[in-house]
């Protein structure tokens, strides 16, 4: 069994990345996250238009972040996700698009 000492400022830094803000996108560009969104919103438009509403959050918000270049509002984004995926079937293509931009959008 090991023991480690640490005898300083064991925290670090609070500020990682470009302007102190942690960004995890999974390798997709803000671009393809968009065209996830209005896949997500044409599918659910056929498959379960009541959820329409939620996944317009989503495309919503994505489109203002990239047109404004910040993050999307994340509390926002998941709440519509989660939303839409207790409203779909199980084994919907609306529940794959709903997992995939939670996937890579790191919620």
């Amino acid at each position: 069994m090991s023991t480690f000492n640490f005898h300083g400022d064991i925290n670090g830094p609070t500020n990682i990345g470009d302007h102190g803000r942690i960004e995890i996108n999974n390798g997709v560009d803000a671009a393809q996250s968009l065209r996830l969104a209005a896949e997500l919103v044409e599918r659910l438009r056929t498959e379960n238009p009541p959820l329409v509403a939620q996944a317009e959050v989503v495309r919503g918000e994505l489109a203002r972040a990239e047109q404004d270049g910040a993050a999307p509002d994340r509390g926002r984004v998941r709440s519509a996700l989660e939303t839409i995926s207790v409203g779909v079937a199980a084994g919907s293509g609306g529940l794959a698009l709903a997992q995939e931009l939670s996937r890579v959008l790191g919620l």
